[in-house]
């Protein structure tokens, strides 16, 4: 039988570690999303909207809106310390984000166990909700910080 990890204390063992690995992921950098805040299966991302992320309506391109939320979203599964990877999402935009906005992406844990994880994303613009994303996760085995069994 396999020891049980706790891994809420790993979470705030590790926690500068994990934001600092979650923080270096190379899309997010290249777009300018800043990573805010890390919780217990939780994230929260902003991005400023500039010129080359909207479309030809003048208005953020979906792929922005998907990416940050994509982000907060691989934040929050992999909080743990735990290698997490997306199963599925799928995003309802619900208005356009605008030119020289702020997007805001909050991902909060609906539910995990020990192999699979189910979490809500919104983004937001201006107090209001842009996109919503459902996402699962499939949980590995590894850990990417230091554990004792």
């Amino acid at each position: 039988m396999k020891p049980t990890i706790n891994e809420n204390e790993l979470h705030h063992q590790h926690k500068e570690q994990i934001f600092h690995v979650m923080k270096q992921e190379p899309y997010a950098q290249f777009l300018g999303i800043q990573l805010v805040e890390i919780g217990e299966g939780r994230a929260v991302a902003e991005l400023d909207v500039a010129n080359h992320m909207l479309n030809s309506h003048g208005t953020v391109h979906g792929a922005v809106t998907f990416a940050i939320a994509d982000y907060v979203f691989a934040v929050a599964c992999n909080s743990y310390g735990k290698t997490s990877v997306g199963l599925s999402t799928t995003i309802n935009f619900m208005a356009a984000g605008k030119k020289g906005a702020r997007l805001v992406a909050t991902a909060t844990e609906e539910k995990k166990n020990y192999k699979t994880a189910w979490y809500k994303i919104n983004v937001e613009s201006d107090d209001e909700l842009i996109a919503s994303m459902e996402a699962v996760a499939y949980r590995k085995d590894h850990y990417f910080v230091p554990i004792e069994r």
